[in-house]
């Protein structure tokens, strides 16, 4: 999923202005700072303007990018449709842009972030996986190798980011692998098989999407899912209230998502361990069991 004209959501590295976790201001500064991040609701006019005075030279692709976006919108008035038209323009631009990544030493150190995750929760050759928002494969191309032959399979919205996905096949010599890799328009997920995957994963996925998307998912997710799989899922966290930026991105409080799961009869629960990686998105684990276990 796409970002235009600003620093990628999960580009980990401080934006202007945010000193380094890493110096001065130690575990309170960093704590403050967090806390800021997560209250802020980047939708109000007084922040906005707050910004563009700090950040004047980030004015003009805004406005550029927020016309683009209305005229989207005209033309596309449902969001996957409009979401999808994001993406052909943004693949225009950088493919590794387009799936919010600023660059490909980006690309490639955030694709590797996601792998070592799931591999360090048990993530085996033998599971069958299902990712959805694969994009050009930033993070598939690693789970492709580690996993058996047609175990990997995944989906997205836009035909113009899959193209690349298969130039990123052929690039890592994947082709024996057999990944599946398919166009959808909704996240129903009713072409896939039942009990099927030990691990379904969305990585920046739910950030852009408003809450009907998400709902669409989670009522349909446990159906594909394995009895002791997870379903693995970023997002845009406030601890504020809840806000959109242009109908691209979308920040919601934890506990909304987890109840949203809950009333689909799912267990829920926050990944404290993913908060300590360098990432600006939460992670919610999304089960059928209280206590999903790969084996």
């Amino acid at each position: 999923m796409a970002a235009t004209t600003r620093r990628p959501a999960d580009d980990p590295r401080p934006g202007p202005g945010e000193p380094d976790a890493g110096r001065s201001r130690g575990v309170a500064g960093t704590a403050a700072r967090v806390h800021r991040r997560l209250v802020v609701n980047r939708s109000r006019l007084g922040h906005r303007i707050g910004y563009a005075l700090r950040h004047p030279g980030r004015i003009l692709p805004h406005l550029r990018r927020a016309a683009r976006d209305a005229r989207l919108r005209r033309r596309h008035p449902d969001h996957v449709s409009y979401y999808s038209a994001v993406m052909a323009s943004d693949v225009r631009r950088s493919p590794e842009a387009a799936v919010g990544s600023a660059n490909r030493e980006r690309w490639l150190a955030l694709g590797k972030m996601q792998y070592d995750y799931l591999v360090g929760h048990g993530l085996k050759p033998h599971h069958r996986m299902l990712e959805i928002g694969c994009g050009n494969l930033r993070a598939g191309r690693l789970f492709i190798a580690h996993l058996d032959t047609g175990h990997y399979h995944g989906i997205d919205i836009s035909p113009d980011i899959l193209l690349y996905a298969h130039r990123t096949v052929a690039e890592y010599d994947l082709r024996d692998k057999l990944p599946h890799l398919s166009l959808t328009r909704d996240l129903r997920l009713e072409f896939l098989p039942s009990e099927h995957f030990d691990v379904v994963h969305a990585h920046s996925v739910f950030s852009h999407s408003p809450l009907e998307v998400i709902d669409e998912c989670l009522a349909h997710v446990g159906r594909v899912l394995k009895p002791e799989g997870f379903f693995d899922f970023t997002f845009d966290r406030t601890e504020g209230e809840e806000h959109q930026v242009l109908r691209e991105d979308f920040y919601y409080r934890t506990e909304t998502l987890v109840g949203l799961a809950r009333r689909h009869g799912l267990h829920a629960r926050f990944m404290d361990d993913w908060e300590k990686l360098p990432h600006k998105q939460s992670k919610i684990r999304v089960s059928r069991s209280p206590e999903p276990r790969l084996s």
